[in-house]
């Protein structure tokens, strides 16, 4: 089964250029200062997405006559080690697109442009809270949040069937969403009701993805990192809950044992071959899903307990300190973040917006539209503080903690109150704090 949407993405985007050049639609009012020049721009993309940025391109040329931005794809996998390479040698592009994760080390480290005295004096309040908290460092707004993305549950209704339980006991709004305790118990029906080589479900968190981890530390109203976004913050009640919980997955045999952090294979994986009943996913996934899956589908909401809690993907788009057009820079994230190309890029990609004034009831994908809402409604669960402790310069340098003792206490080799004191000390030796 193909994953290449995230790995490198290069899933299905057979449509999306069609659409986009249909749908786009950019309806834009020329600055009354013309500005002209030339940015250099640097992502990686599926189809869909690659389709929407040269849209978004096109139209600010035509808008802002004498001016010229460059794309520059590049596959996922060569991004970061380009970027990392070409900042430090002073030849970066002006603009490239990041992950929120990662945004901090970039912002905090002195090598994004702040934004904030370039800005239109209304566009904070375009964004949702929690998409402009990801890109705050310090007193500067070092980026602007293109799309996001979070986890709900894709469910295989035909393993369901097979184990018994009917598709009128999944949840339909956040508000009944399953709770910790709900979702072990539909985990004994789904063990038991299903042949030794199926499982009840596998959970997104291999490599980087660990971040993802955090939802079920924030579902029990935990945190990592204090507001500060340096001193350590999970040495808690609620982060040895969310670690005796995950794990739990493996001890009850809830999840494949290849469903670890360190794992080659990613959790989707064994959903699509249908060796799981359900995955947590992003909306990416939704157009493989639609082409390939061979069985009937569907997507709910991530589960709760103390509250909600989810993770907040996607990339923003930032432009480099030492660009030689920051005017035209800001310029050009301003018009791709306006609510024609964002909402198009997202409709076409399977992705969420971050201006609140699209996360309404006319969202929709261009593939299985009925379930934006889901994915919508998943990422209005989202915390600003979860957000920024995310967005901390020292992210970087967590992450590998998070893998090293998760994976320990996932293989059972450490217990839960271990696991969470070498993550209180791991973390404050990464932040210093």
């Amino acid at each position: 089964m193909p994953l290449t949407r995230r790995t490198f993405l290069a899933g299905s985007g057979a449509l999306a250029l069609p659409f986009l050049l249909a749908s786009c639609g950019f309806v834009q009012t020329a600055p009354a200062e013309k500005r002209q020049g030339t940015l250099t721009f640097t992502t990686w993309g599926t189809d869909a997405e690659l389709a929407g940025f040269r849209a978004a391109i096109a139209a600010f040329e035509a808008a802002n006559e004498g001016s010229t931005v460059e794309l520059n794809a590049v596959p996922y996998e060569q991004m970061f080690t380009n970027i990392d390479a070409q900042l430090q040698a002073g030849n970066p592009p002006d603009i490239f697109r990041v992950p929120y994760y990662t945004f901090g080390a970039y912002a905090g480290r002195g090598q994004l442009l702040d934004l904030k005295p370039l800005l239109s004096a209304d566009r904070q309040g375009q964004f949702t809270p929690q998409a402009w908290a990801a890109v705050q460092n310090g007193d500067g707004t070092f980026g602007l949040p293109h799309h996001t993305d979070t986890s709900a549950i894709l469910v295989n209704l035909d393993l369901f069937r097979q184990a018994g339980i009917d598709a009128s006991e999944i949840p339909t709004s956040p508000e009944n969403a399953w709770t910790w305790d709900q979702l072990d118990a539909l985990g004994e029906r789904l063990r038991a009701g299903l042949p030794a080589d199926r499982w009840p479900w596998a959970y997104n968190w291999q490599g980087n993805g660990v971040t993802r981890w955090l939802s079920l530390l924030f579902q029990s109203d935990g945190a990592f990192l204090e507001s500060d976004q340096k001193t350590p913050a999970i040495d808690s009640d609620a982060a040895r809950q969310a670690v005796e919980f995950s794990s739990s997955f493996f001890t009850k045999n809830y999840v494949p044992a290849n469903n670890t952090i360190a794992s080659s294979s990613y959790a989707a994986e064994s959903w699509f071959s249908q060796s799981v009943a359900m995955v947590w996913s992003g909306a990416f996934q939704i157009p493989d899903a639609d082409t390939t899956a061979d069985f009937e589908w569907t997507a709910t909401y991530a589960p709760r307990n103390a509250r909600a809690g989810s993770d907040f993907g996607g990339n923003a788009l930032v432009a480099t300190a030492n660009t030689q057009q920051p005017e035209l820079a800001a310029a050009f994230l301003e018009f791709v973040t306006d609510a024609a190309p964002m909402r198009d890029f997202c409709r076409a990609a399977s992705l969420l917006p971050t201006r609140g004034d699209l996360l309404n009831d006319q969202l929709e994908f261009a593939v299985r539209p009925e379930l934006a809402p889901v994915f919508a409604g998943q990422a209005s669960l989202v915390q600003p503080q979860d957000v920024a402790q995310v967005a901390s310069p020292s992210m970087s340098a967590i992450i590998p903690v998070l893998k090293e003792q998760l994976d320990l206490a996932f293989t059972g080799a450490q217990d839960a109150a271990t696991t969470v004191t070498n993550l209180q000390s791991g973390i404050g030796a990464a932040t210093g704090g």
